[in-house]
């Protein structure tokens, strides 16, 4: 029996390619170690999107070489998003490294490692072809069993500024609407209760396919030929949430009432020099819009702070967003220039300590709104999904309502009642914390 260890980094969607990988390997007879000084491969699936992940990527590899020093037996193989970033440089910079695999090559990782190990490849790095998986592609979910992220499309054609996504994962190319609504079939008889649907842009869903396949097309047929009760929307363009989906979204209740909208600033000359195809006005009336389209959404959005010409008036303009609309979930980034990427030569760099201090205060800015946004919630009940017991305190279930993502929003804390992780039951919120909620279970 063969053993390999991974590591998995970055966002939902590259964990998706972990599981692909994790399907590759088992569909080749060998054994998932927890232990990496037990396998006799090392895998390591990397984030290469910016400078952060980068050099966690880096570290992390470093730390799986010292493993291979003590046995010099392992190989060691790299995969993903930093292969496909640095390519030639990493096979220079890292000869510890038996096997560099790009981002195309997730599903082909079994039979690479073969290759590899029986002396039949030329080459120490492997840059496959652009692919989409399909729903035949081997996959073992490493999520809880009862919820699971769906990856409906593959690359970006947006061209943000600050971004390498495109240079990295190439174009848009969308999955047909047959092939998810198979694979979503699979995960229902996995157990799965919440599908995520998660793309680098989910609105652009279709638009290199047929002129009738879009978001709006996919999830009607996902609510027709699964039973899953929550489908959850992610990472969707601001100007590409049409009346159509939110129509979708306030008629049927099995799309939860969630919308996670990356933003990005809110001054129009930070977001045309971002390549963001919208201005701040038109985020008041989008916000606007969608609250009247489905008046009790949860809005989650992200803010990029620091950006090339960003000055002190720009900055502030995103606090008065906030403080006029109230977002419910947000989370906020210092821009970092990225190699490739347009603004890495604009001119106006903003210094760390400026980008740090406004980060910071963008967080406390948001805590302060978070903590009187959560009160809304006190007195109602609520469907929530179990996920076991609190991180915190094994006196307490831990678990989320439909207005909470997995991985990136807080939690509801149960201190009343008893169920399982994967069951829905309704809870009676009783307190609110900045981030978190709590409640019990209401019987009967």
């Amino acid at each position: 029996m063969a053993f390999f260890h991974l590591v998995s980094l970055g966002c939902a969607k590259n964990l998706v390619d972990s599981e692909v990988i994790l399907g590759s390997m088992a569909a080749s007879d060998w054994q998932l170690s927890a232990n990496p000084d037990d396998a006799d491969v090392l895998i390591i699936n990397t984030c290469g999107f910016i400078q952060a992940a980068v050099e966690e990527a880096i570290s992390e590899i470093f730390e799986l070489v010292k493993i291979k020093e003590r046995f010099p037996d392992k190989r060691l193989v790299v995969v993903g998003c930093l292969v496909q970033r640095y390519q030639k440089k990493l096979v220079e910079h890292l000869p510890e490294v038996d096997l560099f695999v790009g981002t195309e090559g997730a599903g082909e990782i079994a039979l690479l490692i073969e290759g590899m190990n029986t002396g039949n490849l030329e080459q120490r790095i492997i840059l496959p072809d652009r692919s989409l998986m399909t729903k035949e592609t081997p996959r073992v979910i490493s999520t809880p069993p009862f919820r699971a992220w769906l990856k409906i499309t593959e690359g970006c054609n947006n061209r943000c500024s600050y971004c390498i996504i495109p240079m990295i994962r190439g174009g848009l190319r969308s999955r047909s609407v047959d092939d998810l609504v198979g694979e979503a079939k699979k995960l229902e008889s996995f157990g799965v209760k919440e599908l995520s649907l998660i793309a680098q842009d989910s609105t652009a869903y279709g638009r290199d396919l047929d002129d009738k396949v879009r978001l709006e097309s996919l999830i009607r047929q996902l609510l027709e030929q699964t039973t899953i009760p929550w489908l959850r929307l992610m990472y969707l363009y601001p100007t590409g949430v049409t009346d159509e989906l939110l129509d979708l979204m306030a008629m049927n209740e099995r799309v939860v009432p969630y919308l996670d909208i990356p933003m990005q600033h809110v001054n129009v000359d930070i977001l045309q020099a971002m390549n963001r195809r919208y201005t701040g006005e038109q985020l008041y009336s989008i916000i606007e819009r969608i609250r009247s389209k489905v008046p009790n959404i949860a809005i989650r959005t992200t803010f990029l702070v620091g950006f090339p010409g960003e000055s002190e008036k720009a900055f502030m303009e995103i606090e008065a967003f906030l403080r006029k609309v109230r977002i419910d979930h947000v989370g906020v980034f210092s821009y970092a220039n990225e190699e490739g990427a347009p603004s890495e030569k604009f001119s106006k760099q903003v210094s760390e300590k400026v980008k740090r201090k406004r980060l910071e205060y963008l967080l406390a800015v948001q805590a302060e709104l978070s903590a009187e946004i959560q009160k809304k919630y006190i007195g109602r009940i609520e469907p929530v999904l179990i996920e076991g017991l609190s991180s915190e305190t094994d006196l307490l279930l831990q678990g989320r309502f439909r207005y909470q993502a997995p991985e990136v929003d807080g939690c509801v804390l149960i201190n009343e009642g008893n169920a399982c992780p994967g069951d829905i039951v309704a809870v009676a919120i009783t307190d609110a914390h900045v981030y978190d909620l709590i409640g019990g279970i209401v019987s009967g």
